[in-house]
């Protein structure tokens, strides 16, 4: 049994809210849900890029085909993602709205209790373990490259001038998307908090502040509420959104 938590705010700065979550076959894209969920399962947030069409129609309808997804061993998780990809190239040249794109960043856990990162764009996934959290995808992203090729620093990575720039990711008709898909590295255990969400949260905080939060002695749902709070202080100009969940009720 799993529990999980979300919340999605459309900020202080957007006039509407393209990010979206998924928690137990229901996408949400407004307000925060709870649920205990058994496996197989899959959790999930989508981010709708921004200043492409139809953003926010892209990151839910995204969710909504992964939804009925029941993971198992034998699960293509490509070849699924792949899949959702080309739905929405389709229902965007169909419905006037071509290159409506999102991100995802997915936790799909299988009946025999395997869990598995998807991750397209730089939505994030970071696992919270003993007062530590460590980021678990990688950025498909221009200054992500960058860095890795030792050509900026860590600092200039948070501050880049093309910091939005990513890589394809679902919907591009530009090129199909790579999505990162693997394991849980270090396994998925009782007591961690496995946290995915849009750059409008993870842009906006630093490693320390998302210990500090999440230390803290609150239910899950109020430390994530926290971490977005403490995002819109710290300025973030972007929909904000997260998804929690842990292997035991935390409630």
């Amino acid at each position: 049994m799993f529990y999980c938590c979300g919340i999605t705010d459309k900020g202080s700065v957007r006039e509407n809210n393209e990010d979206a979550f998924l928690i137990n076959r229901i996408v949400m894209s407004s307000a925060e849900m709870e649920s205990n969920v058994s496996a197989p399962m899959i959790a999930a947030v989508a981010d709708g890029v921004g200043g492409e069409a139809s953003g926010e129609v892209a990151s839910r309808m995204a969710l909504e085909l992964l939804s009925g997804l029941k993971p198992s061993a034998k699960t293509d998780y490509e070849k699924k993602i792949l899949s959702v990809h080309n739905s929405l190239k389709r229902y965007g040249i169909t419905h006037n709205t071509e290159n409506m794109q999102t991100t995802l960043c997915a936790l799909a856990v299988d009946d025999k209790g395997n869990a598995v990162m998807i991750n397209a764009g730089d939505s994030r996934m970071y696992r919270y373990r003993g007062g530590n959290i460590k980021q678990l995808s990688r950025d498909q992203s221009l200054v992500q490259m960058l860095y890795d090729q030792g050509i900026i620093t860590g600092e200039e990575k948070r501050n880049h001038a093309k910091k939005n720039v990513i890589f394809p990711v679902l919907g591009s008709l530009s090129e199909d998307p790579k999505p990162q898909i693997m394991p849980i590295e270090g396994g998925f255990l009782h007591g961690d908090v496995i946290l995915m969400c849009s750059d409008g949260l993870s842009d906006s905080l630093t490693n320390g502040e998302f210990e500090d939060i999440l230390a803290q002695p609150k239910k899950l749902p109020k430390r994530l509420a926290d971490l977005v709070e403490r995002a819109i202080k710290n300025g973030s100009r972007d929909n904000i959104t997260a998804v929690a969940v842990t292997c035991f009720s935390d409630k």
